[in-house]
């Protein structure tokens, strides 16, 4: 008799956990539905016609389907170079600024040294200080170093990155020092324990700061407003601005044809790194 209880317990309980999840799987549909209108509402104005962009109630489908907007913005812009250089600044940026995020992170961590605590605390200051507060001393720097209308400009003050490198640097003190002997002992360099030992257990955490870096870089607008001047330099953000044309005049469709096309990068490295991202902001260190 208590068996027959026990099961028809567990049964219940199986019937109300199916019901809980189908609520809140169409809860989550809806509103997952309801975040991506706007998206939606972006894309089908991408294809209308330039007059129809501003029809009240907003669509949510083209009225014609205008591909012919996405290849007007190849023909009246200059707009595969603004790609192309954005590609080429963020990806330099995060490369580049990953391998020193990581080398200083790791000497952190596990290099014992003095003023260490102070070499950190001076990087984190660095999240206190907003970009608008030094601009114009840098500007006054990249200007001596005659560095104004080059991607240099855009490159080289933002390999720094004081939250990746507290971000890794939390994640590699987790990291059991007995790992770090053991490769000591078998003849490794420190620059090896780094390479190969430190770094591969914090993939999923390097992944993270990476992400966030390229999509800090990816949106940058001021700073390729401050220091390029030529058009051909410009960066797709700067593009972007030009396709609202003069006083604001531009076609509403164009511009959001644009903003699609601005999308595919991000869309794809967050596809690409997406399984990463989950594991890597839960932060979970190993524990000695």
């Amino acid at each position: 008799m208590e068996q027959k209880n026990n099961k028809r317990k567990f049964l219940n309980y199986r019937k109300n956990e199916r019901k809980f999840q189908l609520i809140l799987n169409i809860i989550l549909i809806a509103f997952g539905i309801l975040f991506l209108m706007p998206f939606f509402w972006a894309f089908a104005t991408s294809l209308r016609l330039p007059k129809d962009s501003f029809d009240l109630p907003p669509s949510f489908f083209p009225t014609q389907w205008m591909w012919g907007n996405y290849s007007h913005i190849f023909k009246s812009f200059n707009f595969i170079q603004f790609f192309w250089n954005s590609t080429k600044i963020t990806f330099l940026i995060v490369g580049v600024g990953t391998i020193f995020t990581t080398m200083a992170a790791f000497a952190i961590a596990k290099l014992n040294f003095k003023g260490k605590n102070f070499i950190f605390l001076y990087i984190i200051s660095g999240l206190l200080i907003p970009f608008q507060s030094y601009a114009i001393a840098q500007f006054l720097v990249m200007n001596k170093l005659s560095l104004i209308d080059t991607h240099l400009a855009l490159i080289l003050p933002y390999l720094a990155n004081p939250f990746g490198v507290f971000l890794i640097t939390q994640n590699m003190k987790g990291i059991p020092d007995s790992y770090i002997d053991a490769a000591i002992i078998d003849g490794c360099s420190t620059f090896r324990v780094y390479w190969n030992v430190v770094l591969p257990m914090c993939v999923p955490t390097i992944i993270v700061v990476c992400f966030m870096k390229f999509i800090e870089q990816w949106n940058n607008f001021f700073a390729p407003l401050i220091y390029i001047n030529s058009e051909e330099k410009f960066t797709l953000t700067m593009g972007m601005q030009s396709l609202k044309g003069f006083r604001s005049a531009g076609s509403l469709a164009y511009i959001l044809a644009g903003v699609m096309i601005s999308l595919i990068v991000p869309t794809l490295v967050y596809g690409f790194g997406q399984k990463f991202l989950t594991r890597g902001i839960s932060l979970s260190g190993l524990k000695s």
